[in-house]
């Protein structure tokens, strides 16, 4: 579902399939890329 929604927003030609072979979507917390420390975005807060 992800992969079909950034396949969406990209241009279909030759860059677009390069970008989307670079995707890496992962199920669940758990990466092999845990030694960056990804940290959460705060929720924005409503101003109205």
């Amino acid at each position: 579902m992800i992969r079909d929604a950034v396949w969406g927003m990209l241009p279909k030609n030759r860059l677009g399939r390069a970008i989307i072979k670079k995707l890496k979507v992962y199920r669940g917390p758990q990466h092999p890329h845990a030694a960056q420390q990804p940290e959460p975005i705060p929720e924005p807060i409503n101003i109205a």
